[in-house]
Order: C-alpha cells, then structure tokens, then sequence
C-alpha cells in the first residue's frame, strides 16, 4: 500500500518555478509569497514531504564526512527514528547531499537514494542518525519507494514539492493523486524558463487528466487550487 499522494506548488500564470524570478511581478516579497504557500501546506495535513536532489540541495548545508573505517552498513533500509509525527524525504540518486544534523525544517530526514551509493556515504547518514532507502534496480522505483516509506515510517499522505522532473516523474509513474497549486497574481515571462512541471519531449499532455476539486481565494491575491489527477491509459 502507498500513501496518498498530493504535488504541492507555488506559481505565477506562466507556471514559472523559480520563485525570485517571478516574485517582483506581485510587487511582494517572495518571502510573503512563500509563507502563504506553506500556510496552504499546513492544511494539507501530510505525515511526509517529498522533493528532488535540486530542492534538497537548497538547504543541505554540510560537508562530506564518512566515519573511518566505514563499518558495514544496511542496505536497502535503514530506519534512524521511527513513529515521527513528520518527514522530510529527499531523493538523492548519487549520494551528492550531506548534512550537518538528522533533521531538516524540524522533520527527520530520509534519503531515497541510488543503487550505486557507495557505503561510506551510507555510513555517513547512519552515523548522522539519518534513515536512508535504497534502490534495488539500475533506477530508483518511485513506486516502491512510496510503498517503503508506508511500511517503514507509516507516511500515509505525502506532499510531493518539486522540482520540476521530479514532479513530472511521480505523475509519469501514475503515482500523484491530487494537485495543489497556490496561484498568484504574476507573470515571471523569462524565455526558456523552467516550469513547475518538465517532461522532456513527450510532455504529459496525454498521460494525466485534472478535475477540479476546489478554488479558495488566499492572502496576498493567491488563488488555492486543488485537482483530482486520473490516468486515462491507467
């Protein structure tokens, strides 16, 4: 069994990711933006968010430090704390993020990482008291990972937030249930931009399906949007 998953976002009308390039538009400050989005994500009640390498790298402060010698490891699980009221996953394919503690934003941190992760970065993240699941395939299974991170940590609603490939690799994978989308009132307009949502030439286009679920007018003009996503070839 999987949790249920919701891809949260913040964006302006052209869907432009990079917050502080598209801010000005609002004549706010993107940390007002910001704290809007994350009152929306509040009341999305997740047990457990969700982002890529990109986004993790963002507040991954620390430096490479394995113990030495390396001791054994565990692999595909290592599970540091348990039952915690929330989590923050990472998925990190390469083992490129370190960190300086076993907690991010007040949430205890699991990494979702690559096969090929070697046993001192490992070994790294126990000893940091940091849980870690490891792929068994050539590619990370999103869909097991869900699955692991239901068994192991009890995560029954997930909040998926980006970046952009990681978004659209859950919705490829038929794996987000809902969208919620904080919209506001800005126009980025950069040319070649990357947008909330980016799945190379194929696009998504005739893989997912939106209905609208409900529209809530937010502080700051944002408009709260959320959709029920299907999969017509599911």
């Amino acid at each position: 069994m999987r949790p249920y998953v919701i891809c949260h976002m913040m964006g302006p009308l052209d869907g432009e990711l990079l917050v502080d390039r598209w801010s000005p538009s609002t004549g706010r400050p993107a940390e007002a933006l910001i704290a809007e989005y994350d009152r929306v994500h509040e009341a999305l009640e997740g047990d457990a968010w969700i982002a890529g390498r990109a986004v993790g790298a963002e507040f991954a402060e620390g430096q490479p430090h394995p113990p030495e010698p390396v001791p054994a490891v565990e692999r595909p699980l290592h599970v540091a704390r348990a039952g915690a009221e929330e989590y923050a996953v990472l998925i990190d394919p390469h083992g490129k993020l370190h960190w300086t503690g076993p907690e991010t934003y007040g949430a205890p941190l699991v990494m979702v990482l690559g096969r090929d992760v070697p046993d001192a970065h490992l070994a790294e993240l126990a000893a940091d008291g940091i849980s870690y699941i490891v792929s068994e395939q050539p590619e990370i299974d999103l869909g097991r990972t869900l699955e692991a991170l239901s068994a192991n940590f009890g995560v029954r609603r997930l909040i998926l937030e980006g970046g952009a490939h990681t978004n659209a690799a859950f919705l490829k994978a038929g794996l987000v249930d809902e969208i919620s989308l904080v919209l506001f009132p800005a126009i980025g307009g950069h040319s070649g931009s990357q947008t909330l949502f980016e799945a190379g030439e194929d696009g998504l286009a005739d893989r997912v399906r939106l209905s609208l679920v409900s529209a809530e007018v937010r502080q700051a003009g944002a408009v709260a949007l959320r959709y029920r996503v299907a999969y017509p070839s599911a």
